[in-house]
Parts: structure tokens; C-alpha cells; sequence
């Protein structure tokens, strides 16, 4: 089996949007999408050159192989999905309504029951486990059900016992599942977890952390083997108007990295923003080892995904490059390189 640099494994689903700024009760079409955590993180990564697969169950129809050409256009592996045959076979369905100023965005779920609710272990090959550099899930997958939570944190185990690096987001959803659940069960795999994202506000409500952020974010590596802890900093001036930046801190360095905000984000679609910020750490950190340039990779992946209509991203590392030179540049920046 051919190596690959990030191994995801989430729910893929079917999203579908009125065109434009319509609402759900009133338009008559939907756009088509593909889209789930996990994938929108190995997109990501793979845009920017890193060998990706997914790990995900989708029916045997032609909803399934919508999203599995989407997943191949993506440049990420489908050697790893698994299709179900079963007359019950379903793909999730969200649908997504787009905010503007003073209407939030909303969203309504039709997940329940979904194939890759019944994933199981022994459809995944044992040869998985020592084919990746690094593996990744979120606390999406965990709070689905209980066998794709019981399948997540054995795959976690799995691959942490082949020396496989863990990532994983902890994406807190409150409609999914409590509090108390959810904290139960990240608790109890973060004795395995390399690379933590978690937001400011999820580790003070959700893990009843107090403080300041920096001693929050060092507390995890403190209390577990967790090498590097990422919190993502986005201020929501109103739906169409984001500033972003995020705080890295490197265990092995004891430091901390920041860079200034991208300020004045035109946000198109913000769905799937935090895995594009996932990814572009990832590729940081697989590519590089270095924190700083996995931060400064984060925040343009980020900011720039807000830009992309749908979940997926879709910018390479050529503009991702030329995004964070930007970004950095003092004075006027040049007009005339396009």
C-alpha cells in the first residue's frame, strides 16, 4: 500500500443551498454540494501537495458516487471508502441557508441513519495503520453515534500504537451531544492525541477550563503527551465581515506563535473555514516541523476559504504563498502580478 502523509477519517455529506442569500423556505432550487469535516481537512491538505486519503462508508448509488468524483477532483485517495449495499444504504444531508447582516446563517440536519453510521472495523484493511504519517478526526465523528464513536477512538489507538502522529479537532457541536458527554470522551482520548485544535470558548464552557488562554492551551500539554495545541481567534464584525488569526503553542519550544489578523475577510461562505485552518497547519507541520509557518499556512488557508463558495476549498500552495507574502508585506502591495 502506497504511503500517504494525512489519513482522515468523518462523514461525507450532501449539502444543498438556495442560491445566493434566498432562505430555505422560500427558494425553489438547491445547489449541490459535497462536504463533512474530515474531507474538508484532507482537501485541504492535498490542494497543498500532501498525500491524503479518507476513510468514510457512502450508499452504492448515485448519490455515493457524486460524492466519491468529488472526493477524486479533490485529489484525495478513495481507497479507503467503503460502500454500502444495504436497501437502507443513505447519505447525510445538511442544509445550509447563507447570513446576512442582521440574519445569521442556519442550518438543518437529516444525518440520522446515515451508512457511515454503520461503519465497522472490519471493513477498514489492518494495513491502514502503518501507511500514514499522521491520522485525523474531530469530535464530529465521536458524537455521531456510538459505533462511529467506538470505531474512531479504536482507529485512534490503532494507529497511535503504529506510531502514527494523531490529530485531532475537537469541533464542539451542541446539538449533537452535551457537554458532559463530550468532555467525558475527548478526555479519554487525549492521552493519544499529537496535534489539539480547540476553540477558546469550547475549552472554557465545554472543558471548564479557566484563565488566561495561554495557560489554557499549555494546561493540555501539562496533563497529556499532546505536542501541539492550536486556537483559532475570529472576531464576526457581521456575516459578510470577518477579522481572523490564531494562537499556536509548541510544547517542545514552550512557546507561543501569533501573527496580526487577516482583517476585513469578504465572507462568501464561512462553512468549512476552521478544517481549512486544520489543513493548513497540517501542512505545516508534515511538510515543515515548523510551528510558525504551520500558523501562518493555517490563518491564509482559513481566511481565504471564507472567499470559496461550499465546504471544499480551493486554493494550492501557489496562492496560499502568495496570500501569506501579502499578508505580510509592508506598504502598498503590488496590483500588476496577476
Amino acid at each position: 500500500m502506497e504511503s500517504f502523509d494525512l489519513i482522515t477519517l468523518g462523514e461525507i455529506m450532501l449539502r444543498l443551498s438556495p442560491p445566493g442569500n434566498e432562505r430555505i423556505t422560500r427558494g425553489e432550487v438547491f445547489d449541490k454540494r459535497a462536504g463533512g469535516s474530515e474531507l474538508n481537512v484532507a482537501a485541504g491538505a492535498a490542494l497543498l501537495g500532501l498525500r491524503c486519503g479518507v476513510i468514510s462508508k457512502l450508499p452504492q448509488n448515485g448519490l455515493g458516487t457524486f460524492i466519491k468524483n468529488r472526493i477524486r477532483f479533490e485529489g484525495v485517495s478513495d481507497d479507503f471508502l467503503i460502500y454500502d449495499e444495504d436497501s437502507e444504504a443513505r447519505l447525510g444531508i445538511y442544509y445550509y441557508e447563507a447570513g446576512a447582516a442582521p440574519r445569521k446563517p442556519s442550518i438543518i440536519y437529516d444525518r440520522r441513519g446515515s451508512s457511515f453510521t454503520r461503519i465497522s472495523l472490519d471493513e477498514i484493511p489492518e494495513s491502514i495503520y502503518t501507511s500514514a504519517k499522521m491520522f485525523h478526526t474531530s469530535g464530529i465523528t465521536l458524537a455521531l453515534c456510538q459505533n462511529s464513536r467506538d470505531t474512531a477512538i479504536e482507529l485512534i489507538r490503532r494507529f497511535k500504537k503504529a506510531g502514527t502522529r494523531i490529530s485531532f479537532d475537537v469541533n464542539y457541536r451542541a446539538n449533537l451531544w452535551s457537554e458532559e458527554e463530550a468532555r467525558e470522551t475527548i478526555l479519554s482520548i487525549l492521552p493519544y492525541v499529537d496535534v489539539l485544535f480547540i476553540s477558546e470558548e469550547t475549552s472554557r464552557r465545554m472543558m471548564q477550563k479557566s484563565g488566561e488562554l495561554q495557560d489554557i492551551m499549555k494546561s493540555y500539554t501539562r496533563d497529556y503527551p499532546i505536542s501541539t495545541v492550536c486556537t483559532t481567534r475570529r472576531t464576526v464584525k457581521s456575516p459578510k465581515k470577518h477579522d481572523f488569526t490564531s494562537v499556536i503553542y509548541s510544547a517542545a519550544e514552550d512557546r507561543f506563535y501569533t501573527e496580526a489578523p487577516y482583517e476585513d475577510i469578504d465572507v462568501i461562505d464561512r462553512i468549512g473555514s476552521g478544517d481549512a485552518y486544520v489543513s493548513g497547519v497540517l501542512y505545516g507541520l508534515l511538510s515543515t516541523g515548523d510551528p510558525a509557518k504551520a500558523l501562518a499556512y493555517g490563518n491564509a488557508t482559513s481566511s481565504v476559504k471564507n472567499t470559496i463558495p461550499g465546504d471544499l476549498p480551493a486554493s494550492d500552495l501557489k496562492e496560499i504563498e502568495n496570500i501569506i507574502r501579502a499578508h505580510n508585506a509592508t506598504g502598498q502591495v503590488s496590483e500588476l502580478n496577476r
